[in-house]
Formats: structure tokens, C-alpha cells, sequence
């Protein structure tokens, strides 16, 4: 974080200044902010957030043991740190976050980009860091801080030298994303795509839209919205750009798009495509498997190029990034048996994409192996979903499809009722026992995906697979 007084900080925060031993109003804090305690270094700041499970006020007297020179607070602890008590803890990071960030724009140097989107926010917030870092001192998300806690926490990591903040922002409903994008108004708007994913808790695909667009509606007026034309509904969030005066870049496949893919193919040791602007062409060969990643890429590309990248240093730079993220399209195992781990999520989308991937990799004598568990959060949906990807694995010729868990039987029924009747698919209760039948069934030449929501938790199925086989 920039450098602040405490007193400072109470004013931003409209909190009241709890001074502890030596602190006056006028002692400078410039470290970490954090609402793990077990995150805190000397000089950190603790966000000492009220939680379902536990109260971030316990941790109060660990973070000042292990250096923690601020707590923000909701009510007075008996700890020996200095403390702002606020009405709450959430709302203060944000206001916290917003003014270090106008501060440090208001110098000159810093750019915004806000990253939304169904699926792929993580991978393009890694591909655009990486090409963003060689420019200047970069600040992005570590996993996927994009809630209301971890985009704030981002945001503070900015310092007066930072040029580039790259905003992840997930929605969590209606208005969230108007609440997270409007602390920093980004300059460069990315949507990358309008999926199921989370659609029960928005009421359906087309509330989902309404949901990113607020991306674009909070973004600056004399900014760039990035979008995939390829998806109708984001790119319909042009007029809303227009409207703004705000200017648009088009991505995808389609001929209309200003940045486009041609020529993508999937190979068991990457992902290749040509890239076209300008009427240029450069081939890009990324490590990272999945034709939907070089969606993902043209997205990143697009954005640098808004900042004054050329193509061709951003596509030099995307091909050095082995993996987009742990548990994303992960290789794991050996060449004896491949484990690709993707079970950090999964929405339909996703779960067909990798699914394609799994088939596209794999060569003669190679077996396809799909360990699937349940996709989440797909309201009234969620049924004839699990049915559609249990179709599609049997219609790509998936050779073993293993579901795993309750939630998931349906899949399992789907693929059976579709023709995987001779033990071709399998139904198993949990991550052990899908283990165990896995260590006795796979063999050489198999290539396996692994792939589920998070709250399924097959990311450390795929973890011990890949231990197991490598």
C-alpha cells in the first residue's frame, strides 16, 4: 500500500483512531493489506473481517504478534496494535482500496483494466500480466481475487510506481460488479464471454448479461470496452460503449472481429492459431492446452494493444506461460499416463471445452479418460446441463467416463441413456473411491481430464492422479 498516516487513514475510512504505545496520528504505514492473519509481515495492516464460519477479531492479537501495525475493526480489541473501529470492515477496504488507487492514478502513470466475464477471468488476468509486466511494475491478482474482498485487496498492492492494475471482478449478483469496477473506473473494459456459470443466482443467461455489462457502465467514458464478438451478448454491450463515447475493440473468430484467430489447432503440447490485426498475420503457439485459451489470449492482446503493446510483443510473451493457473488445464503425470487437472470450476461451457480438448489431444492407441463431477450454482438448469455434457462426452467418443459424486449422477445417467451402457461410464460415490478404481484402471497411453466445480473438489483427485502417475 502507499504510504498513509494512521490519522489519515481514519479520515478515509470515517472510522474512529484507536492509538496504541508510541503511534501518533501522524505514524506513516505503508505495508500489506490483508484479512489473513497469517499473512501478516511487520508493517502489514489487518482487515479483521467478520466471517460465517469465524470472526477475522480473534486474529487480532496473532496479526500484531507477527508485526501487524493496523487493525481496521469493527469493535475495539484487547490487543497491543493501533486500531480503526469502523461501522464495517468490508465497506472500509473498499473505500481503503478507492483511495489509494485515485491517489496513485491521480500521479499520471497508472492504467486500469477490469477483467468479467463467464469463464476464463483467471487465465486472461494471468496471459495479460505476464505481457503487461515487461512494460512496468504490474499489479494483478493472486488465484481469482474477484469479490469484494480480494479485488480490493488487489487494488492495494498499487504503489506509486505501478503502471499497469489488472482488476479481475466476478459477480456475486446484480450490482456487484458495478460495486467493484466503480472503485477504480477501469480504463480498458474487458467481457469476455456470457455463460451458465452462476446463472441460478442470477435468474437466468440473460440476467447473467445484465451482470457484466455493468462492466462497461462503470468503466471511464474515455475508455476502450474489449469485447468478444463472437458472443452476441457481449457484444452487444457496444451500444452501451457507444452511448458512453467510450471506444470498442472487437475479438474473436468472427471476420468482424479488429483481433481474430484463424487456423487454431489443439496438440497433445499445446494450443497453436494466427493471430490477425491490421491484416497482419503471427503465429501464436501457446503451452497452454484448449482452443477457448486463444479466445482467452486475443482478449489479452487486444487489451495490451488498447495500452500500446504491439501484437507481436504480446504474442512473444503469451508463448512463455506454461500453465494458465494450478488446477486449470493443468499437465500432471507422465508421458506414460497424462492427467490434465481443470477442476479449479466448471460451468457448461468450461466442462465442454475441456471435454473437446481432451478429444482433439489425444493420438492413436491413446485412451480418453473424463473424471467428471458436479458443475454448481446452476439454479433450475442444472438437470438438463449435467445431461448435455454427459451427451456430448459419449457423442466425442470419450472411452471411459468416470462421474463422481451424488450431485453428479445425472451426468452419469445421461451418458448411459446416450449409450455407455457396456462400462463405459461408471458412477462413483467419492473422490477415495474414484481414486482407488482409477489406480487399477488406467494404463499406459491414457489421457485423462479431470474436471469439476470447486465445491466438488476433483482438483485434488487430479492432484493425487497426477502424484500416482508421474
Amino acid at each position: 500500500m502507499i504510504a498513509l498516516p494512521l490519522g489519515e487513514i481514519a479520515e478515509i475510512l470515517r472510522g474512529e483512531l484507536r492509538l496504541h504505545a508510541d503511534d501518533t496520528a501522524d505514524t506513516v504505514v505503508d505495508g500489506i493489506v490483508d484479512t489473513d492473519s497469517r499473512e501478516m509481515v511487520p508493517g502489514a495492516v489487518f482487515v479483521a473481517k467478520p466471517g460465517e464460519t469465524t470472526d477475522g477479531h480473534r486474529f487480532v492479537p496473532a496479526a500484531a504478534d507477527a508485526g501487524a501495525v493496523l487493525a481496521i475493526v469493527e469493535r475495539p480489541v484487547d490487543a497491543p496494535i493501533s486500531q480503526i473501529v469502523v461501522a464495517d470492515a468490508v465497506t472500509a477496504l473498499a473505500d481503503l482500496a478507492r483511495e489509494v488507487v485515485a491517489r496513485v492514478r491521480a500521479a499520471g502513470r497508472l492504467r486500469i483494466v477490469g477483467i468479467t466475464g463467464s469463464n476464463g477471468k483467471t487465465t486472461t488476468k494471468n496471459f495479460l500480466a505476464r505481457i503487461l509486466s515487461d512494460e512496468g511494475e504490474t499489479v494483478a491478482p493472486v488465484r481469482s481475487y474477484n469479490n469484494e474482498v480480494g479485488a480490493p485487496l488487489t487494488m492495494l498492492r498499487v504503489t506509486p510506481a505501478t503502471r499497469y492494475l489488472v482488476s479481475e471482478f466476478g459477480a456475486a449478483g446484480r450490482g456487484s460488479i458495478a460495486r467493484l469496477a466503480g472503485l477504480v473506473e477501469p480504463d480498458v473494459s474487458v467481457v469476455l464471454m456470457v455463460g451458465l456459470a452462476h446463472a441460478g443466482g442470477f435468474g437466468g443467461i440473460e440476467q447473467t448479461a445484465l451482470a457484466k455489462s455493468e462492466l462497461v457502465s462503470a468503466a471511464r467514458a474515455d475508455g476502450t470496452a474489449v469485447l468478444n464478438v463472437d458472443d452476441p451478448r457481449v457484444w452487444a454491450m457496444r451500444r452501451i460503449a457507444e452511448e458512453r463515447g467510450m471506444s470498442v475493440v472487437g475479438f474473436g473468430q468472427h471476420p468482424d472481429a479488429e483481433v481474430r484467430a484463424d487456423r487454431i489447432e489443439v496438440t497433445p503440447d499445446g494450443t497453436t492459431a494466427v493471430i490477425i490485426a491490421h491484416g497482419e498475420e503471427t503465429p501464436l503457439r501457446l503451452q497452454v492446452l484448449g482452443a477457448h485459451h486463444v479466445h482467452n489470449a486475443l482478449a489479452a492482446i487486444s487489451a495490451a494493444r488498447v495500452l500500446g503493446v504491439p501484437v507481436s510483443a504480446s504474442i512473444s510473451r503469451l508463448e512463455t506461460v506454461q500453465i494458465a493457473e494450478r488446477w486449470r488445464m493443468q499437465p500432471m503425470g507422465s508421458d506414460r499416463v497424462r492427467i490434465i487437472n481443470d477442476a479449479y470450476n466448471a460451468s457448461p461451457d468450461s466442462m465442454a471445452a475441456a471435454l473437446r480438448t481432451l478429444a482433439q489431444i489425444s493420438g492413436p492407441g491413446e485412451r480418453t479418460v473424463a473424471v467428471l463431477g458436479a458443475m454448481s450454482e446452476l439454479g433450475e438448469t442444472a438437470g438438463e446441463e449435467h445431461d448435455r455434457i454427459g451427451l456430448l462426452a459419449v457423442r466425442l467418443n470419450i472411452q471411459r467416463i468416470v462421474v463422481v459424486g451424488p450431485d453428479a449422477r445425472r451426468l452419469y445417467l445421461a451418458a448411459v441413456g446416450e449409450g455407455s451402457w457396456d462400462g463405459e461410464a461408471v458412477h462413483l460415490p467419492d473422490q477415495d473411491a474414484a481414486f482407488e478404481y482409477l489406480k487399477g484402471e488406467l494404463r499406459d497411453g491414457d489421457r485423462v481430464l479431470v474436471k469439476s466445480s470447486n465445491s466438488a473438489g476433483l482438483r485434488h483427485l487430479g492432484d493425487r492422479l497426477g502424484e500416482s502417475f508421474s
